[in-house]
């Protein structure tokens, strides 16, 4: 036992030493610098962020992640800190703020296309007085649509087709039983569809559709994406009722856009009924086309909401094909072409 103690005593001398030596320590760190600078030998930094290498270059996975996290935080930071300060001079300036910068953005950056149609343009009202939509525009006819399938559909397909044809009035669905497209529009014809839609599957999934208008075309071949059938949808709405509902088109600014958009067009009749609060919309946006179902809600005088009610899918066109539909002999107005057409993403072409 005395010996521990005198161990312990010991330790304790030293520990002693240590606190005297630290304390001495700032003027001894003085000196030792000062002699490195003298030398020409400068002393080590603390490690500065952000490192001045690239944060790839990190060969350990956790070191890199770790320095990377910490670069995110600080330009948020920094964001933030920005933001602040030009809110607090707009608030000072008042009335006399400049106003605020647009953010630049893909659709406003979007690339001038010639085909862009002018409102006041005679020609193009020539044109659209005398293509094949110019009888349903004119009210001369009513919309009247078959909806069908590829061969052997599946339940998911089968019930995409019962759904579009509560959302647009006066539709049929008929099954394929492995008909050719070219023996189904003559009967179309004799039984005075003014449309055909042909819904494409590929390993159940629904992935295309065809669009075909009647007699005289034109036919639209389009990709099918993001399918969501009503059940899908979440807060979805009770099922749509038999109004016919409202159409809206935005957003189709050219030639081809202007095709597109009177073919969306002529399957709803001409009179909604607004009693009904139901709307269909084609947002075109980055050629990409978005439909939605919806219902308004008047929650007020003032204030009105929307409650989706389904289905819904998103819309590539692939290909404009002048009469009906003739996969070999038929004669194309327009076909996208992946390496000509998408060299640039700020050009659209509907």
């Amino acid at each position: 036992m005395a010996k521990a103690g005198g161990k312990s005593g010991g330790g304790g001398k030293k520990s002693m030493k240590r606190k005297a030596a630290a304390e001495e320590s700032p003027e001894a760190e003085v000196v030792a610098g000062d002699a490195a600078t003298e030398n020409g030998v400068q002393p080590p930094k603390a490690a500065a962020f952000p490192p001045g290498f690239s944060i790839s270059e990190i060969k350990n996975k956790q070191r890199r992640h770790l320095m990377f996290t910490r670069w995110k935080q600080q330009q948020r930071k920094e964001k933030l800190a920005a933001k602040k300060k030009l809110k607090k001079e707009r608030d000072a300036l008042g009335d006399k703020a400049p106003p605020k910068p647009i953010p630049k953005t893909i659709d406003n950056q979007r690339v001038y296309d010639e085909t862009t149609v002018d409102p006041n343009d005679e020609e193009v009202a020539y044109d659209e007085a005398t293509d094949e939509f110019s009888s349903y525009f004119n009210r001369q006819t009513s919309p009247k649509i078959l909806i069908t399938t590829s061969d052997r559909p599946h339940g998911r397909t089968v019930r995409l087709c019962e759904q579009l044809s509560t959302v647009i009035p006066d539709s049929h669905v008929y099954y394929r039983r492995g008909l050719a497209l070219k023996k189904i529009i003559p009967q179309c014809i004799s039984r005075d569809f003014t449309d055909l839609i042909v819904i494409n599957e590929d390993r159940k999934i629904p992935n295309g559709l065809i669009l075909s208008h009647l007699p005289n075309g034109p036919t639209a071949h389009f990709k099918m994406s993001s399918v969501r059938l009503r059940k899908e949808i979440k807060r979805r709405g009770k099922d749509p009722t038999e109004h016919i509902p409202e159409i809206i088109l935005n957003n189709f600014t050219t030639r081809l856009g202007h095709s597109i958009g009177r073919m969306f067009a002529s399957l709803f009749p001409h009179n909604p009924q607004f009693i009904g609060r139901q709307v269909a919309t084609f947002h075109n946006q980055r050629d990409y086309i978005f439909f939605r179902f919806h219902r308004y809600i008047f929650k007020s005088e003032k204030k009105v909401g929307i409650q989706e009610l389904g289905p819904r899918f998103t819309l590539k066109l692939r290909s404009l094909q002048k009469g009906t539909f003739d996969s070999k002999y038929g004669e194309y107005e327009w076909v996208h072409k992946p390496r000509e057409m998408d060299t640039s993403r700020r050009k659209f072409h509907l």
